[in-house]
């Protein structure tokens, strides 16, 4: 008996577009969602009830893994849920300060199964913010019943969050919550509807101030089984991931974790992080894990690619099952596109890059580019149940967004977030690949709010030229502010990467720093445009962007207009003349 021939990677797309008299773009896939689970809990309840011994998640420990199957995993999950009941928490949020692992997977699931929404926070607030502000006022927004912290370094959060019962050193311990399960974890589980929340997630703040997004237990099935239609190979093929992304936001959190409970994998926690000190943890934990679906922010692909193209056993650990490379958040120079697949090509992987477009509010795919791409800004079509409205706004046109993956609403905002036609604004700029085929996809034109006009009057798109100069760097530049709002030209102040740190000195780069610096320019330059498509001049800063300050969010999002106003002077140094020695201009060096 011959086997079954493997599923497609991707599903091919089929999207309809209609032209409205008031100028609004409507796009959607012509594929009907189909039916799926009330609940991420109850595809977990169903896979470890199928795959009791499968591996479902390993976490660092030592120089090893600690492994927890499917089902000691739904054993652990119903003890805890018990206990929620017996303590009188299973109606409250359940806030989680610490980082990924077995253990907040575990009180995750308990809270969801019985009905109490997780509030899991960025590690970045408990433990870099001096202040804590922001920690003190998701929590007095969200009111939790109980707190979870698991090393003692989270004391000072605990204590600014507050919390009736705390989970971890100075509280409780995982025996003291738990009990022998009853009937009514089932019941409670049983209970629970598509519109119950399941998670209050806090939007970055890169806009504003951070808001609780609800997001609903049908949006969190939905937006699995959304993707699922759009890469069928999912079904035959649990997916094993090796992850570091912070739970506290929806592309690791959602996105991912959810991907391995609505399809029997595995999720291997990756204690590496995409920065010099941490990135060898990634390159040496491919030796166990041979992921077969990558996920990770550009900035990690950037910090591991120079690993891989140095490393072949690295390198073959990676590609050795890889199907999908996928990448969202930011976007990705094409510079590392290029040379991510080229290293695929000489492994002999046929591994395909991919992204995909979302938000918190959207749990969180709304697009993804489901067919063979080569431009890395191409954020792919809407999914199965997804419409997209492209509405003229500032020159360019809005995406928003309706589905059932969408949001019902904020905590304790009775606002509604939608426009008159029920879709959801977003402030992100798209425009079509091919006017004539809307299922050739959208490509990204940067956040409206952080675009500008130059002196001229044309705008910077900032989304746009952003990622063009760092792919123009090629590899020296990590991320660049752009600025000149109200001048006539751009200019850029810039963070390098630190394998180049040691080339500027007091605030001045060295020659060879300042020529490879004005060489990025001239290649930015050398792709055409006029004033709004080039640099002219850049700085180097050396501080790094401050999270109390909200130069950055906690996923490592640079907030442009923020960085702009805390360093007015170094944007004036960057206009002034004669340039300063800190400044390389484009022509001179």
């Amino acid at each position: 008996m011959t086997a079954a021939p493997p599923l497609p990677t991707f599903a091919a797309p089929h999207i309809v577009r209609e032209d409205t008299a008031d100028g609004r773009i409507l796009l959607r896939s012509t594929d009907p969602l189909a039916p799926h689970a009330v609940s991420v809990v109850h595809d977990f309840r169903t896979h470890a009830a199928a795959h009791p011994d499968r591996l479902l998640v390993a976490e660092p420990a030592g120089d090893g893994w600690a492994r927890t199957t499917w089902g000691a995993m739904r054993a652990a999950v119903d003890r805890l849920a018990q206990g929620l009941l017996d303590r009188g928490l299973a109606d409250r949020p359940v806030m989680v300060l610490s980082g990924n692992s077995t253990l907040h997977l575990t009180v995750a699931l308990a809270a969801m199964t019985v009905g109490a929404p997780v509030v899991p926070t960025s590690v970045a607030y408990s433990l870099q913010s001096a202040d804590h502000a922001k920690l003190r006022a998701m929590a007095d927004l969200v009111r939790p019943g109980l707190v979870v912290a698991e090393t003692p370094e989270f004391a000072a959060a605990v204590a600014a969050v507050g919390g009736e019962v705390v989970l971890g050193p100075g509280g409780l311990s995982v025996d003291d919550l738990a009990a022998e399960p009853t009937p009514a974890v089932d019941e409670r589980c049983a209970a629970l509807r598509p519109d119950t929340v399941a998670k209050v997630l806090f939007t970055s703040g890169s806009t504003g101030a951070p808001k609780g997004v609800l997001n609903t237990h049908g949006m969190l099935a939905a937006n699995q089984q959304q993707m699922l239609q759009a890469w069928p190979f999912l079904a035959a093929e649990p997916p094993v991931l090796l992850d570091w992304l912070p739970w506290s936001h929806t592309f690791g959190g959602n996105h991912d974790t959810n991907m391995v409970l609505a399809h029997g994998g595995s999720l291997w926690i990756d204690d590496g992080r995409p920065t010099p000190a941490l990135i060898g943890r990634t390159v040496a934990r491919l030796a166990d894990v041979h992921p077969t679906i990558y996920l990770n922010v550009p900035a990690g692909y950037a910090a591991l690619l120079g690993h891989l193209e140095r490393d072949e056993d690295a390198a073959r650990a990676f590609f050795a099952r890889l199907r999908l490379g996928f990448f969202a958040a930011a976007a990705l120079p094409q510079q590392l596109w290029d040379r991510l697949t080229a290293l695929a090509g000489r492994h002999g992987s046929g591994m395909r890059m991919t992204t995909s477009w979302g938000m918190t509010e959207t749990a969180p795919a709304a697009t993804t580019a489901h067919f063979p791409i080569t431009r890395s800004d191409c954020l792919g079509v809407p999914l199965p149940g997804v419409e997209l409205a492209l509405v003229p706004a500032a020159g360019k046109r809005e995406l928003r967004v309706r589905g059932p993956n969408v949001t019902p609403g904020y905590l304790r905002r009775d606002d509604s977030p939608f426009d008159e036609h029920g879709y959801l604004p977003t402030g992100d700029a798209v425009a079509l690949v091919d006017e004539d085929d809307p299922a050739a996809g959208l490509v990204f034109r940067g956040r409206i709010a952080e675009d500008f006009k130059l002196s001229s009057g044309t705008f910077v798109s900032v989304g746009t030229l952003r990622p063009r100069l760092l792919s123009a760097s090629e590899g020296l530049v990590t991320d660049a502010v752009l600025c000149g709002e109200g001048t006539d030209a751009v200019r850029a102040l810039v963070w390098l990467h630190p394998d180049h740190a040691q080339r500027h000195h007091d605030g001045v780069p060295d020659e060879g720093l300042r020529a490879d610096l004005a060489a990025t320019l001239a290649r930015l330059a050398a792709e055409g445009g006029g004033a709004s498509q080039r640099v002219e001049r850049v700085l180097v800063l050396t501080e790094p962007a401050a999270l109390d300050a909200g130069e950055i969010t906690d996923k490592g999002y640079v907030n442009q207009r923020a960085v702009r106003e805390r360093r007015a002077h170094l944007v004036g140094l960057l206009a002034a003349e004669p340039p300063p020695p800190a400044v390389v201009t484009r022509t001179t060096g």
